[in-house]
């Protein structure tokens, strides 16, 4: 029983190092977690979305994610930069995906009135 505890003990202590250091975890990487954004678009409407969860979205292609992760950690992006574009990814991508369901409907829509306002046309 006591080596039982003193392994709890041991567990509970180097566990709790670990939390407070979180030595897996970068500074960077901290910073993009708690860094946040609140998205007016898709499926972050009305949400607060850290940049992480952003950059890491199926907004971001991987080519691009890890781009701005590199530029990042090297300095040469600031937190605030790296916050903009992938906002701007996001907007842009969702309006794209709007804008491409509207087209999707609207020609056939088009069509539809542009057939019957030409069938009068064609009757004069």
């Amino acid at each position: 029983l006591t080596a039982a505890k003193t392994s709890d003990k041991d567990t509970v202590s180097p566990a709790g190092e670990k939390d407070g250091n979180c030595p897996k975890e970068e500074p960077w990487e901290r910073a993009l977690k708690t860094t946040i954004v609140d998205m007016e678009v898709g499926e972050f409407q009305g949400h607060k979305v850290s940049v992480w969860d952003l950059l890491h979205s199926k907004y971001i292609p991987e080519e691009n994610r890890k781009e701005l992760l590199e530029l990042y950690q090297a300095g040469e992006l600031t937190l605030e930069q790296v916050k903009t574009v992938v906002s701007t990814i996001v907007t842009k991508a969702e309006a794209a995906r709007a804008e491409q369901s509207a087209n999707v409907s609207s020609p056939r829509a088009e069509l539809t009135v542009t057939e019957d306002e030409d069938t009068p046309l064609q009757e004069d």
